[in-house]
């Protein structure tokens, strides 16, 4: 199958090289960078190192970037879409597995730190547990690892993505999705801390995420239905 990695980069300039070779290295995949309206160097490293980049005008946002890679690999055929991080959090290694279950017949493929592995017990994890359980709440289905932003789609997820502009890679679009019948599977991944720059969630963010996710999952997904 024909497979594209989707990497959303904003001001990565001190992780997006080793991101990329990981990538080369460790799969026979293609790739594209969404450079998100980065404001240190990433453009220009990406430009500099010929790495395949697609880069917006200002930041749009993480929405936006995963939007603009899955139109990309719709329009260049492809059969799988796999969001990846780069800020080196996530594996190249890992993503031959995410991609087997695609090929398997699943439409979306979740890398997840908890199938096997238990959560560790701090207040990011309390907001996972939360979300875990509002989604069990309204869709009858656990899903371990929410907030993953390691997660593949098969050609008919890719197209559903790209005419819905309203589906985010968060929480909520993994029930409109469940809501709409499509098959997830989650796979047991590892995955590294980030090694330079900061997370955007900081604890105000994080605190508006999780709000923002529970009112979307418990009064909009939940009473969405596909036209």
């Amino acid at each position: 199958m024909k497979v594209l990695i989707i990497i959303p980069a904003y001001n990565e300039e001190l992780n997006i090289v080793k991101t990329v070779e990981d990538v080369k290295t460790n799969t026979k995949y293609d790739y594209v960078i969404i450079n998100d309206g980065s404001k240190d160097k990433t453009k220009e490293i990406c430009e500099k190192n010929h790495f395949n980049l697609v880069s917006l005008p200002i930041n749009y946002g993480l929405t936006s970037a995963v939007q603009v890679g899955m139109k990309y690999a719709l329009r260049n055929n492809y059969e799988i879409a796999i969001q990846f991080d780069g800020d080196g959090q996530h594996q190249a290694k890992e993503l031959s597995k995410l991609v087997k279950e695609i090929e398997n017949g699943e439409d979306i493929a979740i890398g997840s730190r908890f199938v096997t592995e238990s959560k560790p017990r701090s207040i990011r994890m309390l907001g996972s547990n939360l979300i875990t359980g509002i989604i069990r709440l309204t869709t009858n289905k656990t899903i371990k690892d929410p907030t993953s932003g390691m997660r593949a789609y098969n050609q008919d997820t890719i197209e559903e993505l790209v005419s819905n502009s309203g589906l985010s890679p968060e929480p909520d679009t993994l029930v409109y999705m469940l809501k709409n019948k499509k098959k997830i599977k989650e796979v047991q991944v590892e995955m590294k801390e980030r090694e330079f720059g900061e997370s955007y969630l900081k604890p105000l963010k994080a605190m508006k995420y999780m709000i923002s996710m529970f009112c979307s999952i418990l009064f909009i997904r939940s009473f969405t239905k596909k036209k």
